[in-house]
């Protein structure tokens, strides 16, 4: 991935495990609403490793589709 000047810092957001995570700490999904208009989302179990950013237009079309398919 190529770093630009416009990449948000996520070094000091706050995380929210998502409510649909499982119990068992396997399925676990982190967002971030300290950006707007962004929403940065990350894998609990490696908190180090890579995040995704979306555009919040782009995350609630997401989970619009996931409740869908409910």
């Amino acid at each position: 991935m190529k770093i630009t000047p416009q990449d948000p810092d996520l070094t000091s957001v706050t995380w929210h495990k998502s409510s649909y995570s499982g119990g068992s700490g396997g399925e676990c999904l982190e967002v971030s609403h300290d950006h707007p208009g962004l929403v940065p989302v990350r894998d609990s179990k490696n908190p180090d490793g890579p995040k995704l950013v979306l555009r919040a237009y782009a995350w609630s079309a997401f989970i619009t589709d996931l409740k869908r398919e409910r």
